[in-house]
């Protein structure tokens, strides 16, 4: 007899009689067979689980080459040289994690997480690695001219990232792309250490002081290029010129009909956003020339779309370019830079395709060298002498140089609500039409029909909760309805079994295009790799939104394979979890939602020490009263405010002590992270905790407690850095 849950022979169909034992029939038990369950087959688990496993699983050795591998001990392990690593340079992001989350008396250096580790090696070798396959290009093909890229500072305006991108590029002549008058500031500051030939150049809509400032770096021996985005901006360079006495390096930015048709393409084509038609660029040329300024006229640009996905789809829009780059020549303008914007891709999700936004079909040497042809073929039939070849790549110049590492600090799955003891007498209350529902889901049961056993269970449900919303049914029904049909889901092994993980992360401030334009990153634990990750799971980030969460991942996955948090983490304190790939844009996209601020940020530089790195640059995340200041609020006079009414509110009979340690926590608010702090999973101990409010961000009140208010005072004009 199968184990058939029968509570009361008074609800159960005609000739069935039997005791509750609180189980549904084993799914073995089923004569139609056994009930699909969650898992993986036998043929993608084996037995025994290694590093290599793992890789294989999150795909690390697809969208992770040179640069992300799996050591050893199970971590991932960063090669800063990309594929010129040698094994004793590979740096352990465990290692890393612990040198700046440990407490400074431990010798770390008391960061909370989450935390932005900044690999300038790795940009460094994203650089080279560019300008070597356009090098490569160029001499293979026997091209006349060199290739000189700029950085287009949107990507990512870290002060030290655009520094870094200077310094390394200097001897390629390497240069930066501004958009707006503050980063065309920040470029000018930066060149001054740079290259003198590496250019300048300024895009985006452009007012008159936009101009002038763009002309006056020219006249500070900066390589200066004012794109002109639409006709109009053609009057104002004109103007401001003669004004000042400068005269202008123009460009122009030609909007082509080639269109991009990914979603990064949106603006590309005909309609795109930025860019002149075929008839203002004659026109702007024919007024330049009346104006005996047609020699200024010296770059055409053009812009397809971020991440094109395929070099056919390139080389036809710089086809198209360079045969406008070509007339402009023969029309007599000084052209010699042909600056083919953004686009270069990445594989974010290391499938090597053409036909997804989250992967690219080509190597970057494929990319220079359909550049290389399809410039030079264009220029060979027309006779015209081989431009500069100019390139405004970020997403892939910096994507990879930073991961953000951050914590699940716990876990949740659906659990099946107990049964009441009284399930029969509930279930005995029920309206006729529900009764027979259950009777059929009883009947199904003990036939072993478990697909009509789950239509039953659905179909009951559903008729409960309507009567629930209209009056007809009482709190303890519903929920001993939920209870059974919980139960006949697990014992059919159709229950969810996804655990959501919640992470210590804004998904709003450190990945905002997941959230707005369906940007998938590589999400991947960083350690416990030489284990079987044994659950399927979502990541919940701590924001208040329904939609702060990553339910999406890399290859079409709903889940991804992540390992148990046993007793709240791992022997190594914590379970901790790396986003790849974000080096571009989150940044600079990501605001102050929910005022959680920016994580803390270390920039890791390869070293031959005893550990193969050095945190060479260490900043605190923004506290509670840097987020508050930004948004405009004053964190002195707040604090003042909210001390005074702690004082008023304190009872006749407090002590002096008990108002002092209030007065500390309160500053201590102000000073921490809005973040959560997992004191455990840190290894802190309070021991760890103080420290200077100014230079660091432990949890210490700075020596606030039973001080005078002069002294508080002086205490939260320290809390930002």
């Amino acid at each position: 007899m199968p184990a058939l849950a029968c509570v009361d022979a008074a609800v159960l169909p005609p000739g069935y009689a039997f005791v509750w034992d609180g189980s549904l029939p084993a799914p073995g038990t089923f004569p139609g067979g056994t009930p699909t369950t969650a898992g993986c087959d036998t043929a993608d688990c084996p037995s025994t689980w290694s590093t290599d496993h793992s890789a294989a699983l999150y795909r690390i050795d697809g969208w992770g080459a040179p640069y992300f591998c799996v050591n050893s001990a199970g971590d991932i392990a960063v090669r800063p040289h990309g594929a010129a690593t040698l094994p004793h340079q590979e740096i352990d992001l465990m290692k890393v994690v612990k040198k700046a989350s440990d407490p400074k008396t431990s010798g770390g250096l008391g960061l909370r997480l989450p935390l932005l580790v900044r690999f300038p090696d790795v940009l460094k070798d994203r650089l080279e690695s560019l300008n070597a396959a356009f090098d490569f290009a160029i001499q293979s093909n026997g091209y006349g001219s060199h290739y000189q890229g700029v950085y287009p500072v949107k990507c990512n305006q870290d002060r030290y990232l655009v520094e870094d991108v200077v310094e390394f590029g200097a001897r390629f002549r390497f240069g930066l792309e501004a958009g707006s008058k503050a980063e065309l500031l920040l470029a000018m500051s930066c060149l001054t250490r740079g290259s003198p030939d590496a250019f300048l150049i300024c895009n985006g809509y452009k007012d008159d002081e936009f101009i002038a400032l763009a002309l006056i770096a020219r006249s500070m021996d900066f390589n200066t290029v004012v794109v002109l985005e639409q006709e109009e901006e053609l009057d104002t360079v004109v103007e401001t010129s003669r004004r000042l006495g400068i005269r202008p390096v123009i460009g122009l930015r030609a909007k082509l009909r080639t269109k991009h048709s990914g979603h990064f393409g949106s603006t590309s084509g005909e309609k795109g956003k930025f860019g002149l038609t075929t008839m203002e660029i004659l026109s702007v040329a024919q007024k330049l020339q009346r104006l005996d300024m047609l020699d200024c006229l010296q770059l055409l640009h053009f812009h397809i779309g971020s991440q094109i996905p395929s070099t056919s789809l390139l080389a036809d829009g710089v086809s198209e370019a360079a045969q406008i780059y070509c007339e402009l020549a023969r029309l007599g303008a000084g052209m010699r830079v042909i600056d083919i914007g953004g686009g270069l891709g990445i594989d974010y999700d290391g499938s090597h395709s053409g036909g997804s936004d989250m992967s690219v079909g080509y190597t970057l040497d494929e990319y220079a060298n359909a550049v290389v042809q399809s410039v030079m073929f264009a220029c060979d039939r027309k006779h015209v002498r081989h431009p500069i070849i100019c390139s405004e790549s970020g997403r892939a110049l910096v994507s990879h140089h930073s991961v953000l590492i951050f914590e699940a600090i716990s876990s949740s799955a659906a659990k099946p609500e107990p049964l009441p003891s009284n399930l029969a007498y509930f279930l005995d209350e029920l309206a006729d039409d529900v009764r027979s529902d259950y009777n059929n889901l009883m009947a199904a049961a003990f036939r072993g029909e478990y697909e009509a056993c789950a239509l039953y269970a659905d179909q009951l449900k559903r008729r409960c909760i309507e009567q629930f919303k209209d009056g007809l049914l009482g709190l303890e029904h519903l929920a001993a309805v939920d209870g059974l049909c919980d139960l006949v889901a697990k014992e059919l092994g159709v229950s969810d079994p996804v655990k959501t993980y919640h992470v210590n992360l804004s998904l709003f401030t450190s990945m905002p295009d997941f959230w707005a334009i369906g940007q998938l990153f590589p999400i991947v634990p960083i350690h416990r790799l030489d284990q079987r990750p044994g659950v399927k799971g979502v990541l919940s980030d701590l924001t208040c939104d329904s939609d702060g969460k990553v339910d999406r991942f890399i290859g079409g996955q709903s889940t991804l394979p992540l390992h148990e948090l046993a007793g709240g983490g791992s022997s190594s304190g914590g379970y901790y979890l790396g986003m790849f790939l974000g080096g571009a844009y989150q940044e600079a996209l990501g605001g102050l939602h929910n005022l959680f601020g920016g994580p803390s940020v270390v920039r890791v530089a390869q070293s031959d020490g005893p550990h193969c790195f050095a945190v060479t640059l260490a900043v605190p995340g923004q506290s509670c009263a840097d987020v508050l200041r930004a948004m405009q609020h004053e964190p002195e006079f707040m604090y003042a405010t909210l001390k005074h009414r702690a004082l008023e509110c304190a009872s006749a009979s407090a002590a002096e002590e008990g108002d002092a340690a209030f007065c500390a926590a309160l500053a201590q608010a102000f000073h921490s992270m809005p973040y959560l702090f997992c004191a455990a999973a840190a290894g802190e101990s309070s021991e760890g905790e103080g420290g200077d409010a100014a230079g660091s961000d432990s949890d210490g009140c700075g020596g606030c407690s039973g001080e005078e208010d002069g002294d508080d005072w002086e205490f939260m004009r320290g809390l930002s850095v």
